[in-house]
């Protein structure tokens, strides 16, 4: 009984310091030093990946703004299941962060029979950037723009002999934007899915599959530039560019054969959506001084990412929500199943 009355002493003065910190106010030292625990940052990749990079970049300037210890914890598999679902075990007091993108949070529950959460179950603290989406081809594939790829994916379905599209697994935003696009042209494609992101342009780069819509940073770039393979369109919106490396390439939406197709990618923070309102906005202020910080900014955009304006706490809900919502529906029309 001791043990769980200090236990619970331990994490009403946490919650006290970080409601102190979301009023503009220091912990006191004692408080800091002999309290808090360390924010753990939960990265759902093993290290070396886009995710892991993104959490390095965000770990020192987060600790800084939050005045404790934050630690990047990799927790790969299942789709990010595993980690999302520590996070979801572990208690509700600011501990445990989540580093999450429409994969782990949305997607992953519609295919995984073994998940049992949902986005829902998470709160959706700050978005720290966003990651451009491009239409990636074989380099011998006999299209040049995203009008010939239409053209070329109608007339090989019509013969019996699809297109194929890479993805880096069943249900992960890449399949889903694949099966979409299929859809939307009205032509059979064949999704070939891969166990990473490394084998999949290898194979592109090796003309084994036609095309892919992945998320494209410098390193992608520099692949076309060697020619081993094709950049035939971002996915931004129309007339607008997210990336200063993408600027020579078009929109799939200034097309003539495809209209409002617009997606990127993002990466955000989540708690538990049980987490106490005190603690949620320390989190959200601290996490909206590391996105101003000009480092963090830099690094991301080093990677490929854009720092977008910071939101409030209501606007990250709606966002949220509205991101699940489109997400779903796509899934719900191209018959996307649980494996």
């Amino acid at each position: 009984m001791r043990g769980h009355q200090c236990a619970q002493r331990r994490q009403q003065v946490r919650l006290v310091a970080l409601g102190l910190a979301a009023a503009g106010l220091a912990a006191p030292a004692l408080v800091a030093a002999q309290a808090l625990k360390p924010v753990n940052l939960m990265a759902p990749c093993p290290a070396g990946g886009l995710s892991d990079a993104i959490a390095r970049v965000v770990e020192r300037p987060l600790a800084k703004a939050l005045g404790q210890m934050v630690i990047v914890e990799n927790l790969g598999g299942a789709g990010g299941s595993l980690g999302a679902q520590k996070v979801l075990g572990a208690p509700a007091d600011g501990s445990y962060l989540y580093q999450g993108s429409p994969n782990e949070l949305i997607l992953t529950s519609m295919v995984l029979p073994t998940v049992r959460y949902k986005a829902e179950d998470f709160r959706f603290v700050q978005m720290i950037g966003t990651f451009p989406l491009a239409v990636l081809a074989r380099k011998g594939l006999p299209a040049a723009n995203v009008d010939e790829l239409v053209a070329l994916a109608r007339r090989q379905a019509a013969a019996g002999k699809p297109l194929t599209y890479g993805s880096v697994g069943v249900g992960s935003l890449y399949h889903v934007i694949g099966a979409h696009f299929a859809q939307v042209i009205g032509a059979e494609m064949t999704h070939v899915p891969y166990k990473g992101m490394a084998p999949l342009l290898t194979d592109l780069g090796g003309d084994q599959v036609d095309v892919s819509f992945l998320v494209v940073g410098d390193s992608t770039i520099a692949l076309a530039d060697q020619g081993r393979l094709e950049v035939l369109a971002t996915l931004a919106p129309k007339g607008q560019v997210e990336a200063e490396f993408l600027r020579r390439y078009p929109s799939i939406n200034d097309s003539a054969s495809i209209k409002d197709f617009a997606f990127n990618t993002w990466t955000g923070y989540f708690v538990r959506k049980d987490t106490p309102e005190p603690v949620v906005e320390a989190l959200h202020k601290a996490l909206s001084a590391t996105m101003a910080d000009p480092e963090v900014r830099a690094q991301l955009e080093k990677i490929g990412g854009r720092v977008p304006a910071p939101l409030s706490l209501a606007q990250a809900a709606q966002e949220y929500q509205a991101q699940t919502a489109r997400l779903r529906a796509i899934a719900t029309s191209i018959k996307l199943e649980a494996q």
